[in-house]
């Protein structure tokens, strides 16, 4: 049997919430899936906790997440450490962000950048899933052992190995989930977007643009109808599910990274 169907990962000790996945970092333990909400729950950044208070993360540049626009035609940022300025250099991990991107390790401090701290669930039930009001917090994916999840991370850390950053389609969610999972969506072939807050925000559009504004309007029915759509379109594009996803190991990912065929990565 591989080790990725005989680790569930749901760290079902710890005290989490169905509606809240904070959680305080006297719980976390290496090889931990985090992520922190930023800018008035906007979006959230993502990293693996490799123990020692310290966190391997994929960033687009300078502290902040990187976009290239789709849905509007120009490029934006979202700073994801804004309090990092006036200090750009942390004496715990010397994380500069504001010269390094791409596979990035910092301290707990540098990558909460004073919001809350979150753990990532995995091999949560349907029912679970779809009771997340939006994406980006879990998935039915089965986690790999602790020691593969930290081989993976430092394995591209040491590589910094993980492609160029698009906030659509190979984001720091992609990067803690492959860290995670060994899967990867195959966005090469599918163009489809990868993690689930984008997958999430794609649903919602969806569910908007297929629905008149006459049926939206309908009452308590229509809004019924648009959140069950919504919910099946966010289920049917987790990377459990869907059908454009494929596993890589990451010597290979790398590999084919610095051949320049990326493969799964964009």
């Amino acid at each position: 049997m591989e080790p990725w169907l005989a680790s569930r990962g749901d760290r079902g000790g710890a005290s989490i919430g169905v509606f809240s996945n904070r959680i305080e970092r006297e719980q976390l333990v290496p090889g931990d899936h985090i992520y922190s909400w930023r800018s008035a729950y906007i979006y959230a950044h993502h990293g693996i906790y490799v123990g020692d208070g310290m966190v391997i993360h994929y960033t687009g540049a300078a502290g902040q997440e990187i976009v290239t626009g789709t849905f509007v035609n120009e490029n934006f940022s979202i700073s994801s450490s804004p309090w990092r300025n006036s200090s750009p250099v942390c004496e715990r991990c010397g994380d500069d962000q504001s010269r390094q991107n791409g596979v990035i390790t910092s301290c707990l401090d540098c990558f909460l950048a004073g919001f809350n701290l979150c753990l990532f669930r995995y091999s949560v039930t349907p029912a679970f899933f779809v009771a997340q009001a939006r994406g980006g917090t879990c998935t039915l994916a089965v986690s790999d052992p602790p020691e593969v999840i930290l081989y993976r991370a430092r394995y591209l850390l040491g590589n910094n190995g993980f492609g160029t950053y698009s906030l659509f389609n190979n984001n720091c969610e992609d990067f803690a989930m492959y860290c995670k999972t060994g899967l990867l969506v195959d966005t090469s072939s599918s163009g489809a977007t990868g993690s689930g807050q984008i997958s999430s925000l794609a649903a919602a559009i969806t569910v908007v643009a297929s629905s008149s504004l006459g049926f939206l309007a309908t009452g308590g029915g229509g809004l019924v109808v648009a959140g069950a759509m919504y919910s099946i379109s966010r289920y049917l594009s987790d990377i459990s599910i869907r059908w454009d996803v494929i596993r890589i190991p990451v010597e290979t990912l790398v590999a084919q990274l610095r051949m320049g065929n990326p493969g799964a990565a964009s």
